[in-house]
C-alpha cells in the first residue's frame, strides 16, 4: 500500500529552502514515493519546484507569531485533516506543524526535535543540544542518519522547463553572450559594493567574456542596480529588479557564469548547474561546504566568523574576484 507523506520547511529564505532539496529528495527516495510540500509563499516553491518529478503537491502556510500563530496551526491542521498523510517530516525544530499533526491524529511525525518539539513529535531519535551550533545542513543530514534515511546526494540540484519561464520576460531574451551578478542580500552586511560590481564588469568585459550582464537583486533593493547602471553609464547591464523568481531563473540559466554575494540567487544559480561564484568577506565560507559554489574571499580572510558590518566587504578587492573567475571558467 502505498504511503502518502508530507515534509514541512518553515524558513522564508529561498537560499534556506534550496539547502533542504537533498533531504527532501531523500525522503522521496526512502519510501519511493512523490511527497507532498507546505513551505511559505515567499519562496514561490510553487514555481520553481514545479518541474522535480519527486514533488506532488506543494501548500504554502506564512507560519506566522502571535495571535496569528494558531490561525496557521489550525490552517495546517486543516491540511492534514483533508490528505490524511501517513508520514509528516519537519525539517526545523518549530513546534506549529508538529502540533496540527498532533491534532489531526497523524500517526507518525518525524521532526529533529530540538527544544520543546520533542515535546509533539512520535520517533525516539532526534537531535541534542550540542547539535544546535550545526548548520541547517549538517543538522538535516545527522537528522536523516539517526532516522534511517540514506543520504545519496548533499549537493542541492534544481531542474526546471525554462520554456514555461519566457512568458512575459521577452526581454530579457537577447542576442550574445550574458553573465549574471547577484547583488542584493537579505543582510545587507553580505552585500559587496555597487563600485566594485562595475570595476568587475570593466575587467570582464576587456577579456570579452559578455555582451550583456543581468543584475539580479529584488525589488526592495532596486536602487543598487540602478546605481551600478547609472554610475557606469555602461548600456551592457540589464536590470532585473523588476522580475519575478520566474524571470530571474530565466536571466541565470541563460548565463555562463553568475557572480554574486551570499543570498538566494547565489545558492539557485549553482542548484540550477550554473557556475557561481559566491562573493563572501564577512560571513563563514564554510557554509558553502555542501555546495557547488566557489568561493571568493579576500586574502587575509578568516573563516567561521560574522563580520555584521558590510565595510568587510571592502577587503574583497575586484582585481582578486576577477582573477579567481579568470582561474575558473
Amino acid at each position: 500500500m502505498n504511503k502518502k507523506i508530507c515534509v514541512v520547511y518553515t524558513h522564508h529564505k529561498l537560499g534556506d529552502l534550496i539547502w533542504q532539496l537533498p533531504y527532501i529528495k531523500a525522503i522521496s527516495d526512502h519510501y519511493s514515493e512523490r511527497i507532498d510540500l507546505i513551505v511559505r509563499k515567499k519562496t514561490q516553491a510553487q514555481s520553481i519546484l514545479k518541474d522535480l518529478n519527486h514533488i506532488n503537491k506543494i501548500y504554502y502556510n506564512d507560519f506566522r507569531k502571535g495571535l496569528a500563530y494558531w490561525i496557521d496551526v489550525f490552517k495546517i491542521k486543516k491540511i492534514f485533516d483533508i490528505e490524511k498523510y501517513d508520514f509528516v517530516y519537519i525539517l526545523d525544530k518549530v513546534n506549529k506543524p508538529a502540533i496540527a499533526a498532533k491534532l489531526a491524529g497523524i500517526k507518525n511525525i518525524i521532526g529533529p526535535g530540538l527544544g520543546n518539539q520533542k515535546n509533539w513529535i512520535t520517533n525516539k531519535n532526534y537531535l541534542n543540544k550540542e547539535d544546535w551550533s550545526l548548520n541547517y545542513s549538517e543538522q538535516s543530514q545527522k537528522f536523516l542518519k539517526i532516522n534511517l534515511i540514506d543520504l545519496k546526494e548533499k549537493y542541492p540540484k534544481l531542474e526546471v522547463d525554462v520554456k514555461r519561464f519566457k512568458k512575459g520576460n521577452d526581454d530579457l531574451l537577447v542576442d550574445g553572450k550574458k553573465i549574471s551578478f547577484g547583488v542584493d542580500s537579505f543582510e545587507d552586511f553580505k552585500m559587496w559594493y555597487e563600485e566594485d560590481f562595475i570595476e568587475l564588469a570593466d575587467f570582464l568585459y576587456k577579456e570579452n567574456l559578455f555582451d550583456y550582464i543581468y543584475l539580479i537583486c529584488g525589488p526592495e533593493k532596486s536602487h543598487i542596480a540602478k546605481r551600478i547602471i547609472d554610475n557606469s553609464k555602461k548600456s551592457y547591464f540589464i536590470d532585473c529588479s523588476t522580475k519575478d523568481l520566474s524571470g530571474v531563473i530565466l536571466a541565470i540559466k541563460n548565463s555562463d557564469f553568475f557572480v554574486g554575494n551570499n543570498s538566494g540567487p547565489l545558492n539557485l544559480a549553482a542548484a540550477l548547474g550554473i557556475k557561481a561564484f559566491g562573493l563572501i568577506a564577512t560571513d563563514p565560507v564554510s557554509e558553502l561546504k555542501y555546495s557547488k559554489i566557489k568561493p571568493i574571499t579576500p586574502e587575509n580572510y578568516t573563516d567561521n566568523i560574522w563580520i555584521r558590518n558590510r565595510e568587510g566587504m571592502r577587503e574583497l578587492k575586484p582585481l582578486r574576484v576577477f582573477e579567481e573567475i579568470i582561474k575558473n571558467i
